[in-house]
């Protein structure tokens, strides 16, 4: 069974930092963009950071400056450093990740069960 498991999140004063892992298990064959969304409580879930597996990241204008994602291909591990903290950033935080379990078969997508994440002003 093939999964992504996020770790990690908990609560943080402002301007504090949190790293969140997610960890993809299973029979794997190759990962490719990877992606961590949020959703706040009564919101959309929304696009935070993109890391494709040749390393190209991407991030939403309110955390550029801020967060990181970086991923380690060999651990299947990616993460998502949170630095400069704010209120607004609380939010359920999920993986999301495009696999194959092998050579020829279609690509999957894959989300986590999500990490909360708040942040206390």
């Amino acid at each position: 069974q093939v999964q992504l498991v996020e770790s990690g999140g908990g609560l943080v004063r402002a301007g504090g930092s949190l790293t969140l892992s997610c960890e993809a298990s299973g029979n794997i064959f190759v990962i490719y963009t990877v992606a961590w969304y949020r959703q706040a409580p009564g919101k959309q879930r929304d696009l935070v950071a993109t890391i494709t597996n040749g390393g190209r990241t991407n991030y939403a204008d309110s955390v550029k400056g801020r967060f990181a994602i970086s991923r380690d291909n060999a651990k299947k591990i990616i993460y998502l450093q949170m630095n400069s903290l704010k209120p607004e950033d609380t939010a359920v935080y999920y993986c999301n990740a495009n696999l194959r379990t092998s050579y020829n078969t279609q690509p999957l997508e894959l989300w986590g069960q999500g990490t909360p994440v708040t942040v206390s002003s």
